[in-house]
């Protein structure tokens, strides 16, 4: 072993360090931490900044950020475009700017997505006490506000001495490395420690490969897998993200060509088959289609693949009906895979898939089923065609805008969202074309992670048009990042749909008893309620004073002009378009649980405190 040392600060060893890690799977070898995004304050201007700068853009890019929330979702939309196999780190100063991290640390996390967390951190030497920004316990002296991303990071460590970054580092990119394991990993970097000298290894700056498994069944567990499909006569396979992240679509398919099992999606795995194929049901649970919700509902075995199984895709624990029904869960994770009493197949999908297709050969479901369920799917696609069809002059209806973008998207256009009413329609009715076009993130449904989500991707997939849906709610919450696509020259398309208020939020509230309280953007009236005019709100002028090139649109023909425009354009582009708020897409055809008011004055809530007792009988516990 080499004894040849290497002196530098904990900040610039560390990112020395992280430039030479790389994953591999497949044969196939990337970098794993491909850029670092940063705001700079007093916790980390004259450590990780300083260590920036002296490496370069050659050895770790730089991209700067106007929000630390937003930083991470840009992140985190670059890992999930690469397939996990690529992170990003995020660097902030103490303080509020770490404590921004959390929502984004919480969405990396939940959605099993990778990202590098470095928020700066109190002085370990504690020189002064309290220092700026620091929080004070009375009995914990070692506290600090980036305690807060212990339960949203899968790993955390607070380098309180140089000489203990290099464990923990080593940790860090286990587990960012982990299909397993993976999410939000937080290295909290006292400001002092990050610029102490310390005599390094060279060791710790040699290139490291971080090996991606994927490991093979069980034996046993593929057997009792194998036979649960065999007998079952209405078997239904439910596609997560999972079949995205292990590049499984092609194992995929090649077992529903050569068994007839029909495909369902959650939002995460939509596009695991293309839409057009004929076993492709296209959304499952309360924002699905009614044809993959009707064959759900008298499934006999439902095969999970690379799912968690929310609420969503369970409806509440109301979708499956069959008396019988029993699940067969491919993942990666045991925690997963043993959900809802299911039989386990612990193993990457793509791996799982392929051994699957090979026990099962010879094996085909009922020519009978074929037909049922390819039925259900013509009839589903006529309810597509009649949302999506509109004349040139008429006034957009949301569904209206996505048949528009539907015409003018290339199969491999990229399609980003995450809140709102946006989602159900998506899920509902997008036609993906491609395993990576359909980006939905709906594990955290976190608004404002559409336009910070877009520029990651755009970094991941230079030459792919990228386009962000928000609504006016999402755009508010957070369109800073704007600035730094154009600062980037990052070509992403903003959609931004004007309905004046929060419309998702509006129709649940008034489904459940809250007659769309505090949902619109209006003026207060004489009673005091906010049913006034609209707020003369102009967001295009917004963009544009942002930087953006902006398309207004107030019609479908002119709406369909302003999309193609957008797409041609080698600038960031918004196109903003104000919506007919008539619903025209089809209702949900599974039940979503939200408690409504037992008790209440008001009529509304009553009536739909009775709507709710009856839904919630349907629940069962899948025992």
């Amino acid at each position: 072993m080499s004894t040849t040392t290497r002196r530098l600060t904990t900040a610039q060893a560390l990112v020395r360090f992280l430039a030479a890690q790389f994953s591999e799977r497949d044969g196939v070898r990337r970098r794993l931490i491909t850029g670092t995004w940063g705001i700079f304050g007093h916790g980390n201007v004259a450590g990780i900044g300083q260590a920036l700068l002296e490496a370069g853009e050659d050895v770790m890019p730089f991209h700067q950020g106007r929000n630390e929330q937003a930083m991470v979702h840009a992140a985190v939309g670059h890992a999930r475009h690469l397939n996990r196999l690529s992170a990003q780190a995020v660097t902030t100063s103490i303080g509020p700017g770490a404590t921004n991290l959390v929502t984004g640390a919480a969405l990396a996390t939940i959605n099993r997505l990778p990202v590098l967390l470095l928020p700066g951190d109190y002085f370990a030497t504690r020189p002064a006490d309290p220092l700026l920004q620091q929080l004070e316990h009375p009995v914990e002296a070692d506290l600090s506000v980036n305690d807060t991303l212990r339960p949203v990071s899968r790993y955390f460590d607070r380098v309180t001495r140089p000489e203990t970054l290099i464990p923990s580092a080593l940790h860090a990119m286990r587990v960012l490395a982990d299909p397993a394991e993976t999410g939000a990993v937080t290295l909290a970097l006292p400001q002092d420690v990050q610029a102490q000298a310390h005599d390094w290894p060279e060791e710790f700056f040699a290139e490291r490969v971080w090996r991606v498994r994927r490991p093979g069944p069980d034996p046993v567990e593929l057997a009792a897998a194998v036979g649960a499909i065999r007998t079952a006569r209405r078997p239904l396979i439910v596609a997560g993200g999972g079949v995205h992240h292990s590049e499984a679509e092609a194992a995929l398919e090649a077992l529903v060509d050569a068994t007839g099992i029909p495909v369902a999606s959650t939002q995460a795995g939509k596009g695991s088959l293309r839409y057009d194929h004929p076993a492709d049901l296209g959304g499952i649970g309360h924002t699905g289609t009614a044809v993959s919700d009707d064959i759900a509902r008298t499934a006999d075995l439902v095969i999970g693949v690379g799912t968690r199984y929310s609420d969503f895709t369970t409806a509440s624990g109301t979708l499956f009906q069959h008396p019988d029904v029993r699940f067969v869960n491919l993942n990666i994770t045991a925690f997963d895979a043993h959900k809802l009493a299911g039989r386990p197949l612990v193993a990457d999908a793509r791996t799982g898939l392929t051994a699957l297709a090979q026990a099962l050969s010879g094996h085909r479901v009922d020519a009978s089923y074929e037909a049922e369920y390819r039925a259900g799917r013509a009839r589903w696609d006529s309810v597509v065609n009649a949302a999506y069809a509109a004349e040139d002059s008429a006034v957009p209806t949301q569904t209206q805008v996505l048949g528009a973008l539907d015409a003018v998207v290339g199969d491999d256009d990229v399609v980003i969202n995450a809140a709102g009413s946006l989602p159900g329609d998506l899920h509902k009715l997008w036609r993906t074309r491609s395993p990576r076009q359909y980006h939905l993130e709906y594990g955290y449904s976190c608004m404002g992670y559409e336009i910070p989500a877009a520029m990651g991707v755009q970094l991941a997939a230079p030459d792919t048009p990228v386009w962000s849906l928000v609504g006016d709610g999402t755009y508010l919450m957070m369109p800073t990042e704007i600035v730094t696509a154009v600062q980037e020259g990052l070509p992403v398309n903003l959609v931004l749909v004007q309905n004046h208020g929060y419309a998702s939020i509006g129709g649940l509230s008034e489904e459940t008893g809250g007659e769309r309280f505090g949902t619109a953007y209006r003026y207060r009236a004489a009673d005091g309620t906010f049913t006034g005019d609209p707020l003369p709100v102009d967001l295009a002028a917004n963009a544009a004073s942002l930087g953006m090139d902006v398309i207004r649109a107030k019609t479908v023909g002119e709406l369909r002009e302003a999309l193609a425009a957008a797409r041609a354009s080698d600038r960031p582009t918004c196109v903003h378009v104000e919506t007919d708020p008539a619903p025209t897409a089809p209702p949900a055809a599974a039940w979503w649980d939200v408690p409504v008011a037992e008790v209440a004055s008001r009529e509304a809530a009553s009536a739909a405190r009775e709507r709710y007792d009856r839904q919630v009988t349907a629940r069962r516990h899948h025992l």
